[in-house]
């Protein structure tokens, strides 16, 4: 069965194309059902549009609350094809839902953060965690809830960083890995292989192969990213 979903954007759309990509390539069971914006300015419109996507622009200065914007953002999505079985996934979308739309979609709407959450919430991730001068940064995908940058974590995945790097240098780093990680999680969704445990997200193994490696050989008791590396006798 493919899972519909319907992506949010505010900007560039980077990982909406991620998506996209995935999709196209056979390997994300998954179709867009619409892409809405709550800037018209947004890039990610004119990347969905080179796919005959349908878009919809709803500017949040246009309603009195936002209770009454994510109503808007809900009757669309539901009127698009997504429902209570589909997923919300939201892309660079500079919004906090109220639950309004959570309720909507109950443990079906995911967002995709630049940092290792809980460390560095909020809209500069990549900046924050450069600036306190940590050695693994990286990126988070979450189911949201009613919190900014809070819900339970799906997978992350850790980048090193160099003493003096900024947010810039950083910050592409961190986005190739997004790429990788959000179109994989929507994908364990569609395979209905998580399910939530208080804040704990447990995946369903499968025997699909691990990138490089099978699953098996795999121990996380051994497993670990260590940046700098350790030296020799460490």
């Amino acid at each position: 069965m493919t899972l519909p979903i319907a992506v949010l954007v505010s900007g560039s759309g980077s990982n909406l194309q991620s998506i996209i990509d995935r999709i196209g390539e056979g390997v994300l069971d998954a179709e867009i059902k619409l892409v809405v914006s709550n800037k018209a300015e947004a890039f990610g419109l004119e990347r969905a549009k080179a796919h005959n996507i349908p878009c919809k622009v709803l500017t949040h200065t246009d309603y009195p609350s936002r209770e009454a914007f994510d109503q808007a953002m809900v009757e669309a999505i539901v009127e698009a094809g997504v429902g209570a079985e589909g997923v919300v996934a939201m892309a660079g979308f500079m919004r906090i839902v109220t639950p309004v739309f959570l309720n909507a979609f109950r443990n079906r709407v995911v967002n995709i953060h630049p940092a290792l959450l809980p460390s560095f919430p909020g809209v500069h991730g990549q900046s924050d965690a450069a600036e306190y001068g940590v050695k693994i940064s990286g990126c988070t995908v979450h189911f949201v809830d009613e919190q900014m940058d809070h819900g339970p974590i799906i997978v992350q995945a850790a980048v090193p960083c160099q003493a003096g790097e900024d947010g810039d240098v950083l910050g592409p780093r961190i986005l190739k890995l997004e790429h990788r990680i959000y179109p994989q999680a929507i994908q364990w969704i569609a395979e209905n292989r998580l399910e939530i445990k208080d804040r704990h997200v447990e995946l369903k193994v499968s025997g699909k192969p691990c990138a490089g490696q099978p699953r098996a050989d795999i121990d996380p008791a051994t497993y670990a990213l260590v940046w700098p590396p350790l030296e020799e006798g460490f």
